[in-house]
């Protein structure tokens, strides 16, 4: 069942997708943007086995900061045995995930329907 996005603040939609909890990025992910993200991120992250996606589809900017979101929510849910995902397709964010060795950490999927099939261990090795 899909459940419509509840709009957290303007560079976040959260919402249930087959057993995840979906973390919609929007727009330009700054300094700022992940000021207003964190303390959301953080309370999704912190539950135990949490299923959790965070989706990059809609990202027009994402810089260090969005990083950093990134390594938190990878680090919080899988010291509390959950799973996380990356959705991202674009180019830009994708050869930053790279450079960076993220993208080994937590392999990007290029949909969202793509992320929510893949296997329990994909949110990379520790």
């Amino acid at each position: 069942m899909r459940q419509e996005p509840a709009p957290l603040t303007r560079h976040l939609r959260v919402r249930q997708e087959r057993g995840h909890t979906v973390l919609e990025f929007r727009g330009e992910i700054d300094l700022a943007a992940a000021t207003e993200i964190a303390p959301h991120l953080d309370r999704e992250t912190n539950r135990r086995a949490a299923r959790v996606v965070i989706d990059l589809s809609r990202i027009e900017f994402f810089d260090c900061s969005g990083l950093r979101l990134l390594y938190r929510a990878r680090s919080r849910v899988l010291d509390r045995d959950g799973q996380l995902l990356l959705v991202c397709a674009h180019p830009l964010t994708l050869r930053v995930l790279r450079i960076t060795g993220l993208s080994r950490l937590l392999p990007p999927q290029p949909t969202l329907d793509a992320a929510l099939e893949q296997p329990e261990a994909a949110s990379g090795p520790v």
